[in-house]
């Protein structure tokens, strides 16, 4: 008769047995289940994945750069068949119809965000090489008073009104950076000190174009009516008017003289940009714990003031100063498409009515403060 032998131990039917008992003639036969520690290992990849992956990112990333240079020279070569049209707001409406398209392809609209900050502040940093400051100091007292208090009553008025109204602080702090200083590059420079939604963004610039366009059918107008100088006309315009092509087009209307005026005084106000980007940091701090903390005079405010003090030295051929300035322009308006790359029309539109008041009544200050200290003071 064969001898009895131990049963052979049961398995554990799931992961949570953890002890397995069994008798046998000699002992108690005890079997513990431990589970194992878990290691991961990496994730295996055909030896042609790795490459696809790598061509993916890079054809991304050169998409992400090549396009919004190429619609850039669109937007410039427009601007001089046409001066009215902004090529800052030529590039941005087309990057707004390519993201609301089936124009947009995940190419073009992955890795843009990057490109797009990037391309903003070169733009920044090389306006300050259209800032002769000596220019605008001959302007005399009179010119400086004009735009130190129209920029900062303007400012500090859009914040007070915005706040009073209820709508979103960090927008408020767009418009009145936009009203104040320099139309849409004012707002996007901002934008990357306080870090606001693409929407705020794209709500910001499309109040400063509208408002702004309409001023120059407005100043010319309003000033013949009341029977302004043609040195007051320029003064007004450049005071008043955001943008720098449409102070061009609303002093065009009183001659060459008033032209010369309007953008000097129009260069003063795009000076103020450094302050007004300290201001809006101080109005409305974004810094979070979760992400790195915004310097408090980043990099590219910092080159704009260096390029304004090296332009102001004179010491640039003017071969340079030209290329600079096409640089510039074709920096903005790729920053620009890369913004309207980001705005979805159903997110914006409609516009919610207290943003329209708020830029119609920024509209109303900055014009009406500036006409009255010019007659007071031209």
């Amino acid at each position: 008769m064969p001898s009895a032998r131990a049963a052979a131990p049961r398995l554990p039917c799931c992961w949570t047995s953890t002890i397995s008992r069994s008798d046998s003639r000699s002992m108690l036969i005890t079997i513990r289940y431990e589970l194992p520690r878990v290691r991961l290992l990496p994730p295996v990849t055909e030896p042609g994945d790795a490459g696809r992956v790598l061509t993916s990112r890079t054809s991304s990333s050169v998409t992400a750069w090549i396009a919004p240079l190429l619609v850039a020279v669109l937007a410039v070569g427009v601007n001089r068949a046409a001066p009215l049209a902004s090529p800052l707001l030529v590039a941005l409406v087309i990057g707004v119809i390519v993201a609301n398209t089936s124009l947009g392809t995940g190419e073009l609209l992955r890795g843009h965000a990057s490109a797009t900050k990037l391309l903003l502040r070169l733009g920044v940093a090389l306006l300050g090489l259209r800032l002769p400051l000596g220019d605008i100091l001959d302007l005399g007292l009179a010119g400086l008073v004009v735009v130190l208090v129209t920029a900062g009553v303007t400012f500090a008025a859009t914040c007070l009104i915005g706040d009073r109204m209820g709508v979103d602080r960090g927008l408020v702090t767009l418009i009145a950076a936009g009203f104040s200083i320099c139309g849409a590059a004012a707002i996007a420079a901002v934008e990357g000190g306080i870090r606001r939604r693409t929407e705020d963004v794209a709500l910001a610039i499309a109040m400063v174009t509208l408002f702004g366009s309409a001023m120059i059918v407005v100043v010319p107008l309003v000033a013949r009516a009341i029977g302004l100088t043609d040195q007051q006309t320029g003064v007004w315009a450049g005071a008043s008017i955001h943008e720098v092509a449409q102070v061009i087009a609303a002093a065009s209307t009183a001659g060459a003289a008033a032209v010369a005026v309007a953008t000097t005084i129009k260069l003063g106000r795009v000076a103020m940009l450094a302050p007004a980007y300290v201001a809006a940091r101080r109005r409305d701090p974004h810094d979070t714990a979760d992400g790195p903390s915004v310097p408090f005079l980043p990099w590219f405010v910092i080159a704009f003031l260096v390029a304004a003090s090296v332009r102001t030295t004179g010491i640039l051929p003017a071969w340079t100063l030209d290329g600079a300035n096409v640089a510039t322009n074709l920096l903005l308006a790729a920053a620009m498409f890369g913004l309207g790359l980001g705005m979805q029309l159903k997110v914006i539109f409609p516009v919610p009515p207290r943003v329209v008041g708020l830029a119609a009544c920024s509209t109303v200050v900055a014009s009406s403060v500036s006409l009255a200290m010019t007659c007071v003071l031209f």
